[in-house]
This record gives C-alpha cells, sequence and structure tokens, in this order.
C-alpha cells in the first residue's frame, strides 16, 4: 500500500479528481494548505500599495492506494494538474504499513 499526496494548484482539483475517479481511486482526503516552492511567492497591488505574498494557495490531496495502482495514480494527477506554469506543484509516494477501517474492522488492503 502507498501514500500518494499531492500539492496542487487549486482550480485544478476538479479535473485532476475526475482522472483518479475513472482510474479507480474511491475515495481522497483534500485540504486547503499554504506554501511555496522555488517561486518563493509574489506581489501584489492592492489600492495602490504593493504587498508581498510569501504563501501561495494550494490544495493537498491524499489519497491511500494498493501498490500496483500508485504508479498509475502519480501519472494521472501528473497529467491533469500540469498547466506548464511555475508553481504546478509536487507529489510524494510513501509506503503505508498499516491501515485499518475504524468501522468494520478492516485491515490493509482490505481497508482502502
Amino acid at each position: 500500500m502507498k501514500l500518494v499526496v499531492a500539492i496542487i494548484k487549486p482550480f485544478k482539483l476538479d479535473e485532476v479528481r475526475q482522472a483518479l475517479t475513472a482510474i479507480g481511486v474511491h475515495g481522497m482526503t483534500v485540504t486547503e494548505v499554504k506554501g511555496y516552492g522555488r517561486q518563493k511567492g509574489h506581489t501584489e497591488i492592492y489600492r495602490g500599495a504593493e504587498y508581498v505574498v510569501n504563501f501561495l494557495p494550494k490544495l493537498r490531496i491524499e489519497i491511500a492506494v494498493s501498490t500496483e495502482v500508485a504508479e498509475k495514480a502519480v501519472e494521472v494527477i501528473t497529467s491533469s494538474a500540469r498547466t506548464g506554469q511555475i508553481g504546478d506543484g509536487k507529489i510524494f509516494v510513501t509506503p503505508i504499513d498499516h491501515a485499518l477501517r475504524i468501522r468494520t474492522g478492516e485491515t490493509d488492503s482490505d481497508a482502502l
């Protein structure tokens, strides 16, 4: 089992969700986050005054998938979240040692 964590631009959420649903990913956790990478934020002008925005709004998507599906999930997220512009995001894949569905007590792959 793998945990796939993707940081994407907020307006790409629907495309990513639809693409993941199409390959059989049944659930995800989405969190609104702020951060920056190489772009280091940007400046905005509001009512004539210039402000530095250090942290940009992003979405963090977390999905738990079987090892066999993980690579396909990464490909799908990459293709559907890509704009070609700076700040498209990152994907991290980590192993899951154990999973448990609280309601039924199912474990590991059955819990996904």
